[in-house]
C-alpha cells in the first residue's frame, strides 16, 4: 500500500467545494433552505481524529522496538486503511465545507453569524480530520528494509 499522495486530496478538495458550492445555489434557486452543518459534525470529526492517530500510536512504538507485545498485521492492516479513509474523507469534507463558506460568504445578504460559524468549525474539523489522517498513516509506516537498499517507506503489510 502506497502514502497518499497530495494529488487526490486536492482532487477531491476542488470536486467537493464545486459541488457543495452548486448544491447550496440549488437549494437557494428552488427556495429551500440552505445546508448548515450541525455542531455535532465538527466534534464528531475531531473526536475521530483523535481516535485514529491513539490507534496508530502502538504500531509506531511496535515499529521503534519500545513495544515488547508484538502487533497483529491484520490490526495494523486496518489502522493503515482507517489513516488513510480518514485523510481521504477528510479532503472531501474540507472541499465541502470550503464551498459552503464560499456560497455564503458571497451572497448580498450574509447569513446569521451562527451559520458562518458552524460552516467554518466543520471545515477546520474537516481540516483536523486531513491531517490526523496522514500522521497515523505516517506513523503506521516501517522503516526501509536495509537489504532491499529501497528509500522508500513502506507500510505494515499483512503477509
Amino acid at each position: 500500500m502506497k502514502r497518499t499522495t497530495p494529488v487526490p486530496l486536492i482532487v477531491l478538495g476542488v470536486v467537493a467545494a464545486v459541488a457543495g458550492f452548486l448544491i447550496e445555489l440549488a437549494l437557494a434557486g428552488s427556495g429551500l433552505a440552505v445546508f448548515v452543518p450541525p455542531l455535532t459534525l465538527p466534534i464528531t470529526l475531531v473526536a475521530v481524529s483523535i481516535i485514529v492517530v491513539a490507534f496508530a500510536v502502538p504500531i509506531r512504538r511496535a515499529v521503534r522496538g519500545r513495544n515488547a507485545r508484538p502487533i497483529d498485521p491484520f490490526q495494523a492492516m486496518r489502522i493503515v486503511v482507517l489513516a488513510k479513509a480518514c485523510s481521504l474523507s477528510g479532503a472531501l469534507l474540507t472541499g465541502l465545507g470550503a464551498g459552503l463558506l464560499v456560497y455564503l460568504l458571497s451572497r448580498a445578504v450574509i447569513p446569521a453569524g451562527g451559520t458562518i460559524w458552524l460552516t467554518v468549525s466543520t471545515t477546520v474539523g474537516a481540516i483536523v480530520l486531513l491531517i490526523a489522517g496522514l500522521v497515523a498513516e505516517y506513523l503506521c509506516t516501517i522503516p526501509p528494509d536495509d537489504k532491499n537498499g529501497d528509500p522508500e517507506n513502506v507500510h505494515v503489510e499483512s503477509s
